[in-house]
């Protein structure tokens, strides 16, 4: 493949990009851009920049590198990248309609982060699967989708979006353009995905990956699951085998999704809920970004939700400059005071998290400013506050996980150094470090994985400035030939095991009360009928089994230990021999004499069904005899 000059770095204003950031470097892609502001057309573009996030840097000066502006790739906006800890994958995006541009034929392009090469996967199907449509379908190019990478589950998801002539090869430009629900799926090349049919028995998907479309997955096909475009998802891990998925604001041209109530998207199950939330919402927007951060512990993932912007009125429509906080699984919404400090209000940006600092590429800014150069801001998750420089931390893994998390794949990469922010925490319990005390959505989970699930908690030991973390998570699935995490089936073996060892215990020490109770009965049934011989005059009996006239019931008086005991009774007429009850034994003056319930027992035949409902009262009868 040609690869042309460098991509310029010197830009008036960027919007509509495509970004990543994998093993410490962040990577733009595309997108708008205008050279000076009276530009009006041939904005799209296929620039490819990186950015060094290891390194601190001032926003007025970002240290940006253009890449060589690749030959094959074509120049679009409003797609995404996804990302494993190896390749870039383009999907999506919309095509320039100034000048107008026909789109090509979909094809997936790979970008080999180590080789730093291009390559083609042309003509991609999807697979059956799990809550998908029946497969050999071709991929369609979607644009204006909500996208999201998990790397340590080696898929990507891409949700929603629409379908017109500047997406779709052969489409006209007189047929209206089509909303989306429905959700498309890369497993990356290597991964494994037994929700894909011809993946199930832990086979990796070959070079092209593995696609699948999600149309099926429990409520996305009611009528309250809406059509949208220019949402996003943010992904957290818990709450399931495999995590959770949010889907948040997003629209049509013609109605919006408020974010009162979020769709939740439960990974290893490919079902979609719905949970509703706590404290004002942001109002309806498109074109927002989001990421997510995880407190060191893990009890709290918070999301924060940067900007957008409002269509209506229609050609008047506003941008927003406000920072939002969803704690999960709090499920409570909390608007951040920063307005001091925050940019220019946009939409069409895009946003990363890395070292507990949410950098902000690009955006679009209405008319109020004539250039926003060169674009890149910080802010700082923790502090609440908008940063003049991005701060690189040392000590972290090439993920910038949370020390505590550094031994597990689901943890969310970019936390490190985060801290639950006090305007949080006052919320939900705990402090900066974690331990939230909210540890469900604070307006009830009906169903999925809040209501059945929980986090990933990792325990933090502090020995002098060394601190040891243990995590405590479920498996996911990674690569054919690595290793995915603990075994489940083993573990659930193991538990059930134990517990059937325990009740086999607890039944074998009732068999040895039941006999020793037994054999003690027996022995006072002979003691009773050897006096009943010596005086054959006595009569005995139980309490009378007849109605009485003062007792409707037929239950007779309550047995108390002044009238417990026994008189002759009919059966004894009736010639059926019952041994008298035993004499009171001598009153015992230690702290376990037994209660008048104990010679109950010794009058009566024992059972095994009574050892086991009460065995310690079957042990007080042979302790006392």
């Amino acid at each position: 493949m040609l690869e042309r000059a460098d991509s310029s770095t010197d830009v008036c204003t960027r919007w509509s990009q495509q970004t990543a950031i994998v093993n410490g470097t962040l990577f733009i892609y595309g997108g708008r851009a205008k050279q000076d502001s009276s530009q009006t057309d041939n904005t799209w573009n296929n620039d490819f920049l990186m950015l060094d996030v290891t390194k601190s840097w001032q926003i007025s000066s970002p240290s940006l590198s253009g890449l060589p502006q690749p030959s094959g790739p074509p120049a679009i906006a409003n797609g995404f990248i996804w990302h494993s800890y190896d390749s870039l994958f383009l999907y999506g995006g919309e095509f320039s309609d100034s000048p107008v541009v026909s789109p090509s034929p979909y094809s997936l392009w790979e970008y080999d982060i180590s080789a730093s090469k291009w390559a083609e996967h042309t003509s991609p199907s999807t697979s059956a699967g799990n809550a998908s449509d029946g497969g050999n379908q071709d991929v369609q190019q979607a644009a204006e989708g909500a996208g999201i990478s998990v790397p340590s589950l080696g898929k990507g998801w891409y949700f929603g979006g629409h379908l017109d002539g500047y997406t779709t090869a052969g489409w006209s430009q007189s047929v209206p353009r089509v909303y989306l629900k429905s959700m498309i799926e890369f497993t990356f090349p290597g991964y494994q995905n037994d929700a894909v049919e011809s993946l199930q028995g832990n086979k990796a998907a070959g070079s092209d990956g593995a696609w699948r479309n999600i149309t099926q997955g429990g409520l996305q096909e009611s009528k309250g699951f809406t059509e949208r475009a220019d949402g996003v998802l943010v992904y957290v891990p818990g709450y399931g085998e495999q995590g959770m998925i949010l889907g948040l604001a997003g629209g049509t041209n013609a109605t919006f999704t408020q974010m009162i109530v979020i769709d939740i998207y439960d990974v290893a199950n490919s079902t979609w809920y719905k949970q509703a939330t706590q404290g004002g919402p942001p109002g309806i927007r498109v074109n927002p970004c989001a990421v997510a951060a995880s407190a060191s512990d893990g009890s709290s993932t918070n999301i924060y939700l940067y900007g957008g912007q409002n269509l209506k009125p229609y050609n008047e429509q506003t941008q927003y400059d406000d920072m939002w906080i969803l704690t999960i699984p709090s499920f409570t919404w909390i608007k951040v005071d920063d307005s001091d400090s925050s940019p220019y209000a946009r939409a069409g940006h895009s946003c990363e998290v890395w070292d507990g600092q949410m950098i902000v590429v690009g955006g679009y800014v209405g008319t109020n400013i004539s250039c926003d150069s060169p674009g890149v801001y910080v802010f700082d998750l923790s502090n609440l506050k908008w940063q003049t420089s991005f701060t690189a931390l040392k000590g972290s893994n090439d993920q910038s996980q949370q020390l505590s998390q550094t031994g597990d794949k689901s943890g969310l990469a970019g936390s490190y150094g985060y801290q639950v922010p006090e305007a949080v925490h006052k919320i939900i319990g705990g402090d900066g470090n974690g331990g939230a005390t909210v540890t469900s959505p604070v307006a009830g989970a009906t169903s999925g994985p809040l209501q059945t699930g929980q986090p990933i908690v990792y325990t933090m030991t502090a020995t002098g400035a060394t601190i040891t973390q243990t995590a405590s998570s479920g498996s996911a699935p990674g690569r054919g030939n690595e290793e995915s995490g603990p075994n489940i089936g083993a573990i659930v073996a193991g538990v059930v095991a134990g517990v059937f060892f325990i009740i086999a215990c607890y039944l074998g020490f009732c068999a040895w009360i039941y006999r020793r109770q037994l054999q003690l009965y027996k022995n006072h049934v002979a003691a009773a009928q050897r006096a009943a011989v010596a005086a054959p005059n006595e009569k005995t009996g139980f309490l009378s089994g007849h109605r009485s006239s003062e007792d409707p019931s037929g239950r007779g008086p309550r047995s108390t230990a002044a009238n417990s005991a026994p008189s002759s009774n009919s059966n004894a007429a009736a010639g059926i021999s019952i041994p008298p009850p035993l004499p009171t034994p001598p009153e015992r003056r230690d702290s376990n004499s037994g209660s008048s319930t104990d010679d109950i027992f010794l009058s009566q035949e024992p059972s095994f069904m009574g050892v086991m409902m009460s065995p310690r009262k079957s042990l007080r009868v042979i302790n006392r005899d």
